[in-house]
């Protein structure tokens, strides 16, 4: 993607999220272009929106495209583990009270 269609895809999606219709448009056209986005809550929803419009601008700004993929690589994550119930029963139990110490950095 280069820097003028970037500016222009965000552009284009803060202009439409600010309309007033906007999000019910943007709600019905995601899960067209990221079908995963249907196991996400509300609130993950406006979260996932929110991430792209600023890794868009990213893009567009600064040339920084690798955040524009993250955030599209993360979601789509969080949407696969949230697809599967019992994997995401697995990852959202509670974890034993054991201490194993400070968490050096790497």
């Amino acid at each position: 993607m280069n820097r003028e269609t970037a500016d222009v895809t965000a552009r284009l999606l803060a202009a439409l999220l600010a309309a007033d219709d906007g999000t019910r448009v943007i709600g019905r056209a995601l899960p067209v272009v990221f079908p995963g986005v249907r196991h996400l809550s509300a609130e993950e929803l406006r979260e996932f929106v929110q991430d792209l419009v600023d890794a868009t601008h990213d893009a567009a700004q600064l040339d920084v495209h690798a955040t524009l993929h993250r955030t599209i690589v993360e979601w789509r994550a969080t949407a696969r583990v949230l697809a599967d119930p019992a994997l995401t029963a697995r990852l959202t139990r509670p974890l034993p009270d054991e201490d194993h110490g400070e968490v050096t950095a790497p």
